[in-house]
C-alpha cells in the first residue's frame, strides 16, 4: 500500500500557504480582542479602584497590608501611612502597600 493511496495528490499539494490572507488578519484581530477582555481591561480595572483606595486613606482607617498586616493608620502624607499593629507598635510604610481598607470596628485589639 503506497502513501499515493492514502492521501489524495489534491489535498498534498492544497495544504500550502495559498490565499488566507484576510483571514489570518482577522484571527489575529479576534485573539488580540479576546487577550484585552480577558486579561488587559480586568487589570485596568483593578488598578484604577487601587488607586482609589490609596487616594483615599485617612487617618483612624482600619486596613490590610500586602503582606497580611492588620492595623490601623495614625498618620498619612504625601508617599507614607503609619500604621499601628499593636499598642505601642507602630509600622510606617507606602500607600501602595496598603490592599484592603476594613469596615469600622473590625479591628477591636488595638488602641
Amino acid at each position: 500500500m503506497s502513501v499515493s493511496m492514502l492521501i489524495s495528490p489534491a489535498w498534498a499539494q492544497g495544504s500550502g500557504a495559498q490565499g488566507g490572507g484576510i483571514e489570518s488578519i482577522l484571527l489575529i484581530l479576534a485573539m488580540f480582542a479576546v487577550l484585552y477582555f480577558l486579561m488587559i481591561r480586568p487589570q485596568m480595572k483593578r488598578a484604577k479602584e487601587h488607586k482609589a483606595l490609596i487616594d483615599g486613606l485617612q487617618k483612624g482607617d482600619e486596613v490590610v497590608t500586602a503582606a497580611g498586616i492588620l492595623g490601623r493608620i495614625t498618620k498619612v502624607d504625601e508617599q507614607h501611612v503609619t500604621v499601628v499593629i499593636a499598642e505601642n507598635v507602630e509600622v510606617q510604610m507606602q500607600r501602595q502597600a496598603i490592599q484592603i481598607v476594613l469596615p469600622k470596628g473590625t479591628i477591636k485589639t488595638i488602641q
